[in-house]
């Protein structure tokens, strides 16, 4: 390992040690996971939660919140049941420009996946392939297939909302929402619960947010002038030569400065205690 990157390692180990704890995981929506014990409510809390995890975090929160009030003590039930009584006591929920409808129609795909093959990793790992080099073939075929499901009757069409939210990476869609929920179900430390055993968290791709661009292109990982597919797979393969069996394991460490520090890339009096000041200012 180059001096750079060992440099680099260090920091990122810090951030690691000094962010990586349950106790910073609010107001993340990650923070929703946790209030549920039972495995099947967890893997659709996360779904959801990263679903509607776009706008500012305290929006997300709230939305988050009343979301999960409507669907009642178990969500999975909530969705194992869903139908005309549960579209209705959607109609009024809305999150930044995904509607009732939106999430009703979200629900009702994720029924299907839940009583055909049991959970939504069973689903997802139908198109996961050990030898593919990355987690995003699947991805692809996980997105397109559940939008298939969706329009298989004749006249029905996917609407714009389903889309969003359902970005797949076959569109380029930098996917930050779906490759977060994967790092939730995959990972497994004192922040990630690691639902999932089956897939190989080497194969994650970085859930690039607006936070996690701005770093990333401070840390030098990358000098592209849009953030697409293409940035997160770039940033990613940088991460995995500090980190090859973990690439995403900086993840929330490094979303934390953005979130918990409100960074934005100016200098501003707590950046003197910043692990990441040499980097930012050494311009």
């Amino acid at each position: 390992m180059s001096k750079p990157i060992e440099q680099l390692r260090q920091v990122l180990e810090n951030l690691y040690a000094k962010y990586n704890h349950r106790r910073f995981i609010p107001p993340d929506p990650l923070q929703f996971l946790y209030r549920y014990s039972d495995f099947a409510d967890r893997e659709v809390v996360g779904f959801l939660s990263a679903a509607l995890a776009y706008g500012r975090v305290e929006q997300i929160e709230k939305s988050l919140n009343n979301l999960f009030a409507r669907m009642g003590k178990s969500p999975s039930v909530f969705v194992k049941n869903f139908g005309k009584d549960g579209r209705e006591s959607l109609k009024s929920f809305k999150h930044r420009f995904t509607t009732g409808q939106d999430i009703s129609d979200l629900l009702k795909i994720l029924k299907h996946v839940l009583h055909s093959q049991g959970s939504i990793e069973a689903y997802f790992l139908r198109g996961y392939r050990q030898t593919d080099r990355d987690i995003i073939p699947a991805l692809s075929e996980f997105c397109e297939s559940l939008l298939g499901l969706y329009a298989q009757k004749p006249g029905v069409r996917v609407g714009p909302g389903l889309k969003f939210l359902l970005a797949s990476p076959s569109g380029k869609s930098v996917c930050k929402r779906l490759n977060l929920f994967l790092r939730w179900m995959v990972r497994n430390d004192e922040v990630d619960p690691g639902l999932w055993k089956s897939i190989d968290k080497a194969k994650l791709i970085v859930p690039v947010d607006v936070h996690i661009a701005r770093l990333c292109r401070i840390l030098g990982l990358y000098d592209r002038k849009t953030v697409s597919l293409a940035t997160a797979v770039e940033i990613t393969e940088r991460f995995a030569e500090i980190e090859p069996a973990d690439p995403v394991k900086y993840d929330f460490a490094l979303s934390r400065i953005g979130i918990m520090d409100n960074c934005d890339g100016n200098y501003r009096q707590h950046c003197k205690n910043c692990e990441l000041l040499g980097y930012c200012f050494r311009r």
